[in-house]
């Protein structure tokens, strides 16, 4: 941005513009080489004489860190750590690493080591700040110095890393207490906490005066309270954008509130009427000597019910049928389906002047190089096309009997296939599960020991699956999100659900590795409630694992993780109940089938981070429930993906960039017989790493071992294979690289990827392939496919474009392509669903028809995005399809709320295009086919059975 002051920056002056540097929690020195086209000026800065000295070409920026950097520091901390603690420092990693270079994490434990005294926060102001105490600061003060007295307790005596004493550390509550005393306080009290002594205000609620109630004179009670009112009103809007709808909403009742950016600014300005942003849930009335009588109207007073929509919207655009279905990443030449038309191909927006008047058109080629151009109003008709890779896409022509063929062969099988569908669901329905009884009060109290916050999506899935529990229906729920978005919990929650009312529950995974660590997470989770968990894997001997199927056979074990080794013929459970499937895209056709005898009449819940095609078809098309977590926790950032050929100074540079911000590295070769060379390699290119290798041909207690101290961080690096694959949580591990990723599939890539960044710092993966000539098209199109989308909740949306690049799969043969290639996946379900929903009414289905009719609304005046206001051709194109699919007035009204607030006020082409749009769904309602209307008047045309 362009400033007019200095910014000092330590030894250096800038002036003019100034570029925002995020530098990553990387150790690695950044240097920025400067351009005068870029700034205007940076010189070398004298602090004392507040003159720049000189310009200079570069800077260096270090990373801040809580602990000084330089080697004056590192060495104070060495001699103090050693007399500090009786230790051979040959055995301390953590110093060692220090040694070696490498800034190892946690070092901020040890700050009193750095400094002769360390300050409390207070201490940095020039003035008794008065503060704003929250109910329960002390409570919480006591309960981190217990918290952080057990830790040392439990860590006293280790050698590797040892621990300062918590008063060495920490302010104790009393030192805490004493400090705050000195301060001026405002105490905000508790719901449980006695009652002030005196209210600061007279304060009551607002009534309810809603605006839309139907069959009421909309404002008569909001514009007869207001007269009424003895002082000033103020209303509250959350975002500009619902700000600008309350305004157009009031001014539409003749009420013209004057606008104010603050409480204060309305409180100090002399309007009896006032609209701020005031995110705030419910409003008040009070009566105070010094401002007088005022009533707040939030949002829920006037239209009934709160809408906070943005967490919520980030959740619908992950909505399945929406990421299938919306245009977004749609490159120049990707095939679409006009619903008229066929498959043609998207050749990009473009802008035609109509009438002295510019419109934009989407513009479709067809076979024959034939030209289509479709208004953007219209654009509820054209869909992604996906079922088989962009270049064997069917390209239908302009004209001709193709494209109805097409659909009419597709209609007939269509009616097949919803026939048999509806005839599962019946038996499926008709089959007598167990509905499971949920002691609510149990079930909160195990839930209440997850230890962090739900995110809404998470909420979400494990209401629909204790829903489904509770049922008396079989359940089948995919739950699909991606690793490290909280799968597990959803599991361990139905697990518990399924011991409390006495049955079994089997989980079933492709890894010993994963297993093992489900096995400690549901210890864990599990070790205060009367539950037997109990472990079947290649880890176990022969004699535990006799002992564990005795004991599900008499029904001694609640809980039983395992591998493939769980579906063997000789597994016997007494009383079955509830049988999870963990990345079910890693078991094979027949394992399926052996699940499928187990499942008959017992409730499946399957886990995925990236569904196959056809999980994802048949959850599309309804024949299984489907789940999506798709809010990645808290802090959580998206990993970085880098495409590479092997180049010893790139992965050098990787390599050595973790380490040195004490971090931990998979290196993954995916060939036994020559990764011990690769370790050799990967040895020489970083000497001072530590380096351990794992493998699957590797004894099962050495591998434990080698996973063990790589978690412990013994080791830095660790070279392996796939068997990392699934379920390995190592929190400090933030960089993986995929040696030969081009012969990994794009689930395997996504999951592997998933193995990095599951805490809070920046995460890397580094896909090593061979020259791109040598690789195959479909190896391109996954490569391309990963490293593109990068963002956080991408499985979902990467399965989608597997299904693009393998094809759909028939819903109930073994076919992998078929009608769905030749009509989209999109209109296929599009078809299906009324095909069903026909079936179920008892009606013949016309999937003759077009699903959505063309209704032209044309009122003459610019109706479009301009480019001015958003100048991202595909933020356009999704709006366009967002408005055009919109499917009632107030979807309509959340998306003109939503581009206020991204993009500004709406201009007028814009306002006209969501009249239009509305004018399009009153239009639909009442059968209306046609509206033409101009200065001169015009035409309405209805449809033949209006």
């Amino acid at each position: 941005s362009h400033v007019e002051q200095v910014y000092q920056a330590g030894q250096y002056a800038v002036r003019g513009s100034v570029i925002d540097l995020y530098p990553s929690g990387s150790s690695d020195p950044y240097r920025i080489d400067l351009f005068d086209e870029e700034i205007d000026s940076i010189r070398r800065f004298d602090p004392e004489s507040q003159r720049s000295t000189g310009k200079v070409d570069s800077i260096e920026l270090l990373p801040a860190r809580e602990y000084p950097c330089d080697e004056e520091g590192l060495e104070s901390f060495r001699r103090a750590f050693r007399l500090r603690f009786d230790v051979d420092t040959r055995n301390v990693t953590l110093y060692q690493d220090l040694r070696s270079g490498a800034h190892p994490q946690g070092l901020e434990q040890y700050l009193p080591l750095f400094y002769e005294q360390t300050s409390f926060l207070l201490d940095y102001l020039d003035h008794t700040p008065a503060l704003v105490l929250q109910s329960g600061v002390m409570d919480s003060a006591k309960d981190q110095a217990r918290r952080t007295r057990e830790r040392w307790e439990q860590r006293r005596h280790d050698i590797e890393r040892p621990v300062l004493d918590p008063e060495e550390l920490f302010f104790s509550p009393e030192e805490l207490d004493l400090a705050l005393e000195e301060c001026d306080s405002v105490y905000l009290p508790g719901p449980d906490d006695p009652a002030p002594a005196r209210p600061a205000f007279d304060t009551s609620p607002p009534p309810d005066l809603p605006i839309h109630e139907r069959g009421k004179d909309p404002a008569a009670g909001l514009q007869a309270y207001i007269d009424d009112f003895d002082g000033r009103v103020l209303f509250a809007a959350d975002t500009p954008g619902r700000r600008e709808m309350l305004r157009t909403t009031l001014a539409a009742f003749g009420i013209r509130p004057g606008q104010h950016d603050s409480f204060a600014k309305f409180i100090h300005s002399a309007d009896r009427l006032g609209l701020a942003v005031l995110p705030v849930d419910e409003g008040f009335v009070c009566r105070d000597a010094d401002i007088g009588a005022l009533a707040l109207l939030t949002e829920s007073q006037l239209f009934g019910g709160r809408s906070r929509p943005k967490i919520e919207r980030a959740v619908s655009e992950r909505d399945p049928d929406a990421i299938i279905r919306n245009l977004t990443d749609l490159a120049e030449g990707a095939p679409v389906v006009h619903e008229d038309h066929g498959v043609g191909r998207y050749m990009g927006l473009e802008t035609l002047e109509i009438d002295q008047r510019p419109a934009e058109f989407l513009q479709l080629e067809y076979a024959g190089g034939d030209k289509l151009y479709v208004p953007v109003s219209s654009l509820h008709l054209v869909s992604r096309y996906t079922g088989s890779d962009a270049e064997s896409a069917p390209l239908h022509r302009l004209g001709s009997q193709q494209w109805e063929k097409a659909r009419r062969k597709a209609a007939k099988q269509i009616r097949d296939v919803a026939a048999e569908l509806l005839d599962l669901y019946a038996r499926r329905q008709a089959r007598e599960g167990f509905a499971f009884p949920l002691d609510e009060r149990l079930y909160a109290e195990f839930a209440s020991g997850f230890p962090f916050e739900e995110t809404t999506d998470q909420q979400r899935a494990i209401e629909a699956v204790i829903e489904d529990l509770e049922s008396p229906m079989p359940m089948d729920r995919v739950v699909c999100g991606d690793v490290g978005f909280g799968k597990t919990e959803v599991a361990l929650r139905a697990a518990f659900v399924a011991v409390q009312a006495g049955r079994q529950v089997a989980l079933l995974v492709p890894t010993t590795l994963l297993a093992q660590q489900h096995f400690s997470t549901f210890s864990d989770r599990l070790a205060d409630w009367p539950v037997k968990v109990e472990l079947l894997s290649r880890f176990r001997t022969g004699k535990q694992v006799r002992g564990v199927l005795e004991n599900l056979r008499e029904g001694g074990i609640d809980i039983v993780i395992g591998t493939h080794r769980l579906i063997q013929r000789d597994i016997r459970f007494r009383k079955l109940g509830l049988v999870i499937i963990d990345e079910e895209q890693r078991f094979g056709v027949q394992q399926k089938e052996r699940l499928k005898q187990l499942r008959a009449e017992v409730d499946l819940l399957t886990l995925t981070a990236t569904p196959i095609p056809r999980t994802l078809n048949m959850a599309m098309s309804g024949i299984r429930d489907l789940s999506i977590i798709a809010t990645p926790p808290a802090r959580r950032m998206a990993v970085k993906t880098l495409i590479t050929e092997w180049d010893r100074s790139i992965l050098r540079e990787a390599l050595l960039r973790e380490l040195q911000r004490g971090g931990q590295v998979f290196f993954l070769h995916n060939e036994v017989r020559s990764i011990e060379r690769i370790a050799r390699e990967v040895q020489e290119m970083v000497p001072q790493a530590r380096i351990a290798v794992g493998h699957g041909q590797m004894a099962e207690r050495d591998l434990e071992k080698v996973m063990l101290d790589f978690y412990r961080q013994r080791f830095n690096v660790l070279v392996c294979t796939t068997i990392i694959e699934s379920g390995l949580d190592v929190p400090t591990a933030n960089t993986i690289i995929i040696n030969r990723a081009d012969r990994f599939g794009l689930a395997q890539l996504h999951q592997l990827r998933g193995r990095v960044g599951r805490s809070h710092h920046r995460a890397y993966a580094y896909l090593v392939v061979p020259d791109r000539r040598s690789m195959t098209p479909d190896a391109r199109k996954r490569l391309e496919a990963i490293a593109s989308l990068e963002e956080l909740g991408a499985g979902f949306t990467l399965a989608t474009h597997d299904l693009e690049i393998r094809g759909a799969g028939e819903l109930l043969g073994a076919e992998q392509s078929g009608q769905i290639n030749q009509i989209g996946f999109s209109l296929y379900s599009d078809m299906l669903e009324r095909a069903v929903a026909a079936l179920k009414r008892g009606e013949e289905p016309d999937l003759e028809q077009p699903l959505s009719r063309s209704i032209e609304v044309e009122l003459h005046v610019p109706a479009l995005i301009p480019e001015p206001y958003l100048a991202d051709v595909q933020a356009r194109l999704t709006l366009y399809k967002r408005i055009a699919s919109a499917s009632d007035s107030a979807a309509l009204r959340e998306l003109q709320v939503e581009m206020i607030d991204r993009f500004g006020l709406l201009p007028e082409p814009v306002r006209n295009l969501f009249e239009v749009a509305e004018l399009r769904l009153m239009a639909g309602r009442i059968g209306i086919s046609r509206i033409d209307f101009g200065p001169q008047g015009g035409r309405i045309e209805f449809t033949e059975n209006t």
